[in-house]
């Protein structure tokens, strides 16, 4: 049985098949009708749990979609429903629908439910976002860049913006994939030191900078995100922006990376806060890629936990 927790704690032949097996059902589907099935159904006969405390948009179609085109079905449950932790036990509620279900896909807020969820079921448990990080995002861009420009080994990526969750997935990858990472941002919002110690334990070279533009020089790729979460209160809006104005990606941050240079965002955007709409829409972005591939990189991350 594998868990999809994180990327850090997946060996990293597994995430380079998990990648290139996502490539192929991509090319696979490649002319056919959106909604058609998968001229094999991996997932017939199979029923997976899709749990969001935390509602979405891209995780959860993509994860149905994919079910459903491999062949399986899906149980939709919001945390209203489910009240973990509440009612039951976050331990008992893993036990029970290990009994009716063959995979769980949990997006949560706090890290401790989804381990806990991890160790009590019984049936493989995937990370659908917490607070902490978000890997499977991390493998639609890497599919992303790697159908763009080949191999992210040896590149050079940039963050721009807030240390998240997101970013310490990006720095988890950066460590399991061998590409080399930059932060700029203000102090006050640094990524996890922990996050940042592990890519660099891989032998990543991780530096963090205050100044956007000499971040930005030489870069393969430049990434942001949202400057303040769905979930944040609205008294958390202009002090964020207070604190990342100054780290937009606009015209002149891309000007400083590579002429073949990608913009990464995994949206939802706010448009003109932290990415211009010139950059969004222009021709070095591939945001709209990178939201196609939570589709095919979390097939293949279903097929590696159940091993079909």
């Amino acid at each position: 049985m594998n868990h999809f927790l994180d990327i850090h704690q997946t060996a990293p032949t597994n995430l380079r098949f998990m990648i290139d097996q996502a490539r192929r059902m991509k090319d696979a589907r490649d002319g056919k009708p959106k909604g058609a099935p998968d001229e094999t159904q991996p997932l017939a006969g199979r029923m997976v749990a899709l749990i969001f405390e935390k509602p979405s948009t891209r995780t959860r179609v993509s994860f149905d979609v994919g079910v459903r085109q491999m062949g399986g079905q899906t149980m939709i449950l919001s945390g209203k429903e489910m009240q973990l932790g509440h009612g039951e036990s976050i331990a008992d509620t893993a036990r029970v629908l290990s009994r009716y279900v063959d995979l769980i896909m949990l997006r949560t807020f706090e890290e401790a439910t989804l381990h806990e969820m991890a160790e009590h079921a019984t049936v493989p448990v995937i990370n659908g976002l917490t607070d902490t990080s978000h890997p499977c995002q991390i493998m639609a861009d890497v599919l992303t860049y790697e159908q763009h420009r080949g191999s992210v080994a040896g590149r050079k990526f940039v963050w721009s913006g807030d240390g998240n969750n997101v970013c310490t997935s990006w720095l988890h990858a950066a460590g399991q994939f061998g590409f080399d990472l930059t932060f700029t941002g203000p102090e006050t919002l640094d990524p996890n030191p922990k996050a940042v110690e592990f890519a660099r334990s891989k032998g990543s070279k991780v530096t963090i900078t205050r100044d956007p533009l000499a971040a930005a020089r030489g870069a393969d790729a430049i990434v942001t995100d949202t400057w303040v979460s769905m979930h944040d209160p609205e008294s958390a809006r202009e002090r964020r922006h207070n604190q990342l104005r100054g780290y937009q990606v606009n015209g002149a941050m891309m000007a400083q990376g590579k002429p073949d240079a990608l913009f990464m965002h995994c949206l939802p955007a706010h448009r003109n806060e932290e990415a211009s709409s010139e950059v969004m829409d222009g021709p070095q972005s591939v945001i709209f890629d990178e939201s196609e591939n939570r589709l095919h990189a979390q097939k293949a991350i279903l097929r590696w936990c159940l091993g079909v």
